[in-house]
């Protein structure tokens, strides 16, 4: 009965989810291509066999990377469909997959649509990465007898009250995932508190993702091209971060620095650019290989770079965190030994960054003014910098395994499909 109330909502918002795909649309291109996907509709056949994986958007799909190719060794005789909510997503599927995945957009929770998904394609088992709970999907996988895994699953305290006030509706989702892959302890509770079942802790599928070696060697080419300039990323910035982060940096003199600003979201890049010249920085476009001379800032306006713009820098001061966004990924920083400062919003990431400030990878601060402050102070002190990198390339290092430990849990859920014992 709550779900027949849940999906009587969702039909009415119907107009106002076209409005907003076309509407996005006019930012971003990619919202206008495939709308029949969201409502069910697909042109692909898969032709064998199909594993099924869905990464909401960028860095869920990043994420994915080492879990796919364990899935594509482990089922080598199967396909594996990569679904995403996003734009962004959708290009980053083709850009780290190209055509050895079937991509398409996971349909919108009406049960029309996502009956007319699964019956298309007709997936083993499915894997929902991180927090992807859709009710109406999961009670139809039910109905199918079709498993489905919560991988590199997290669950925040402001998420867990959330669905606590839908619990009678929550519950039963929960109750029907085949298993559950936690990032941590604090995660796995969280989640069966709302009624899962098979809990285990796995640990985070980022701290698997490999750097692309070639793109570190560009971010290293980079470096040598500033000379002595220093340089600090402020990496992966959301919506109203950048004004604060600018304003702080005003105030200081930067002669021997360069500022390299990669924002969140690719549909903000003019309007970074328009921010970063009213603030009086001179800018540099990475896209158009601006020459960055005397320019006070690059903008990292292109999409896959970020182990790049990482290997050019000193200090990376994480977007996300200073605003209540709830942080963006600080592992691949880390990875790529850089020292980071992150800001008081991190529940997105709250284990990792607990362990990386923990391990002297990371430094956490109250806001922006103070992110900068910190910054520039670990620019200036080398013998920290050498710390920070130290121990952000151990605290990588340290955390990798958890491909092996979702495989294992997958396994069994891969032989209950194929109908032997687990």
């Amino acid at each position: 009965m709550l779900r027949a109330g849940y999906s009587l909502l969702l039909w009415i918002a119907f107009p106002l989810i076209v409005l907003k795909l076309w509407l996005r649309g006019r930012r971003e291109a990619g919202y206008r291509k495939g709308v029949g996907e969201r409502f069910g509709r697909y042109s692909q056949s898969p032709g064998a066999p199909v594993i099924w994986l869905h990464a909401v958007s960028v860095g869920e799909v990043r994420a994915s990377v080492p879990l796919v190719n364990a899935l594509r060794a482990e089922y080598p005789d199967h396909l594996m469909l990569l679904t995403c909510m996003t734009a962004s997503g959708r290009d980053a599927i083709d850009q780290a997959y190209g055509e050895s995945v079937l991509a398409a957009f996971l349909p919108y929770d009406y049960p029309f649509a996502v009956r007319r998904f699964l019956d298309h394609f007709r997936p083993r088992f499915g894997v929902l990465m991180e927090t992807e709970i859709w009710f109406n999907l999961l009670a139809e996988c039910h109905r199918r007898s079709l498993d489905v895994v919560l991988a590199n699953a997290r669950m925040s305290p402001r998420s867990t009250s959330g669905y606590r006030r839908v619990i009678a509706l929550a519950r039963p989702a929960f109750e029907s995932l085949a298993a559950v892959c936690a990032q941590s302890e604090a995660d796995a509770n969280r989640i069966a508190s709302l009624g899962a079942h098979k809990v285990s802790v796995c640990g985070n599928l980022k701290f698997d993702v490999r750097l692309d070696e070639r793109l570190l060697a560009a971010g290293a080419e980079l470096k040598r091209s500033l000379g002595a300039k220093k340089v600090v990323a402020l990496a992966s910035t959301r919506e109203g971060e950048e004004d604060l982060l600018l304003r702080a940096l005003r105030a200081r003199i930067l002669t021997d620095v360069l500022l390299i600003v990669i924002p969140r979201h690719p549909q903000r890049f003019d309007e970074v650019e328009l921010l970063i010249s009213a603030a009086g920085f001179s800018v540099a476009r990475r896209s158009r290989s601006d020459a960055i001379g005397a320019r006070d800032v690059l903008l990292g306006d292109t999409m896959g770079e970020m182990p790049t713009y990482y290997a050019a820098a000193d200090v990376a001061v994480i977007g996300g965190t200073l605003l209540p966004y709830g942080g963006q990924n600080l592992i691949e920083a880390s990875a790529a030994g850089v020292p980071v400062v992150l800001g008081p919003h991190v529940h997105n990431f709250s284990e990792a960054a607990r362990l990386a400030v923990e391990c002297g990878a990371a430094v956490q601060v109250a806001n922006a003014d103070d992110a900068v402050e910190t910054a520039l102070a670990i620019l200036d002190d080398p013998e920290r910098r050498k710390k920070m990198r130290d121990a952000g390339l151990e605290f990588s290092a340290k955390h990798r395994g958890a491909t092996l430990r979702h495989i294992e849990a997958i396994r069994r859920i891969g032989k209950r499909a194929a109908g032997t014992p687990a």
